[in-house]
């Protein structure tokens, strides 16, 4: 009995010994234990962040209301709907500990302001009527124009995907920075092209003080980029497995090789693009501009913004890709795809949506006939770059620095 008694505690003494030796395996016990609990507490508030943001609605035909005089009981219905949705939010926001990290309620105002662009989106195409009638007829003319339908839809339905996607990970403590990433080029974007457009376009001399709003929102985005940017990295691999793919050569990785051949013409076709809106004399931009894309020229200058903003920064990107692609160990390639990945696909979004939109003057549409080879051309524009991120995101090995994975290890 007592050779048992002293066999457990030495097996216990050695246990107690060997986590001491080992902190890190000490610290991922305590976090698996802790993680549910965390989770369970925090779940809540995410819902109630859900729940919130609905409350956009019954908001925006409470104020138009009061000022339209809509009737009493359509009044009365969307204050009690505002009450109802507030109190449920409130409960499940108060029921458990809230998360702590800060960006978590950055993220439930922006839901909440992406549900109101979205509203913004269905009223100006007729869709619904009577939440933001004031705000359409009073306030900035740049949001009633086809590229301002187009940034109310993206930022109403993709950015507000994301922005629940990114709630749900804090409040299950779970890393966000991949789908943060992607959410950084998006505003990065949108913000340029939609701030210089409004400044260098036909409404440059219209500022309203809800221009001021926009600043603050602006300003709490950018705070927001730099808190992702500061997480920690989620890619990791093998240190065999990474050896074994950097030795690798071009010939014997096929999918690197065929996005090689794509970023060349991708790289020309951003840098034409750009020099069509520099009004190039060049017979063939000019044929360009009048066959394919005459958007191009709206006075807006939505378009031109766009194209500048491209060739400068998406042009640089295509090169220092087309290095990392044959230079291995570049790990900043897997974060720039992404980042690249999200503004492209609200760039082009917002370009294919007004070049074809009934907002955009006729004269300025995609013709008829040449339709079906704009659609081609700009929707592979905007596909390959999101093949290479997924490509680079999961497959790792060839980006990663062999050095300090093995420090890791």
């Amino acid at each position: 009995m007592s050779s048992c008694v002293r066999e457990r505690l030495c097996w216990l003494v050695e246990g107690n010994k060997e986590e001491s030796l080992n902190p890190e395996r000490r610290e991922r016990r305590d976090r698996a234990r802790k993680k549910p609990q965390t989770s369970i507490m925090s779940a809540s508030a995410g819902t109630g962040v859900f729940m919130l943001s609905l409350m956009s609605i019954p908001f925006c035909y409470l104020f138009n209301s009061l000022i339209y005089n809509n009737g009493a009981e359509a009044f009365f219905f969307a204050g009690f709907s505002a009450v109802l949705i507030l109190t449920i939010s409130v409960r499940f926001m108060l029921k458990k500990k809230a998360p702590v990290d800060r960006l978590f309620y950055v993220y439930a105002v922006f839901a909440f302001l992406s549900v109101v662009n979205l509203i913004i989106g269905l009223e100006q195409d007729n869709i619904i009527d009577g939440f933001v009638t004031f705000y359409l007829k009073e306030a900035e003319p740049h949001i009633n124009t086809a590229h301002g339908h187009m940034i109310s839809y993206w930022d109403g339905c993709v950015h507000y995907l994301m922005y629940l996607l990114m709630i749900a990970a804090i409040t299950w403590g779970d890393s966000y920075r991949t789908i943060g990433l992607y959410w950084v080029g998006s505003f990065s974007m949108r913000t340029m092209v939609y701030i210089l457009g409004n400044a260098v376009g036909k409404y440059g001399t219209q500022v309203t003080p809800l221009f001021i709003l926009h600043i603050l929102y602006i300003s709490m985005s950018v705070w927001a980029c730099f808190r992702i940017f500061s997480q920690p990295s989620t890619h990791d691999a093998q240190l065999t497995s990474i050896q074994e793919a950097q030795r690798t050569s071009l010939l014997h990785r096929p999918l690197d090789l065929l996005f090689i051949v794509y970023l060349i013409p991708a790289l020309a076709f951003c840098v034409f693009r750009g020099l069509v809106v520099l009004d190039c004399s060049s017979k063939w931009c000019e044929d360009y501009v009048q066959q394919f894309e005459p958007y191009l020229k709206d006075p807006t200058a939505y378009p031109k913004v766009h194209m500048l903003v491209s060739m400068l920064y998406s042009g640089p990107y295509y090169i220092i890709t087309l290095y990392g692609l044959l230079v291995p160990g570049c790990e900043w390639v897997l974060d720039l795809t992404l980042v690249h990945s999200g503004a492209v696909a609200q760039a082009q979004f917002s370009h294919i949506g007004a070049s074809l939109h009934t907002r955009t003057p006729f004269s300025y549409r995609v013709p008829a006939d040449s339709q079906s080879v704009f659609l081609l051309v700009n929707v592979l524009y905007a596909l390959v770059p999101h093949a290479l991120c997924y490509h680079c995101c999961t497959q790792p090995a060839f980006f990663l620095n062999p050095k300090q994975e093995k420090k890791t290890q």
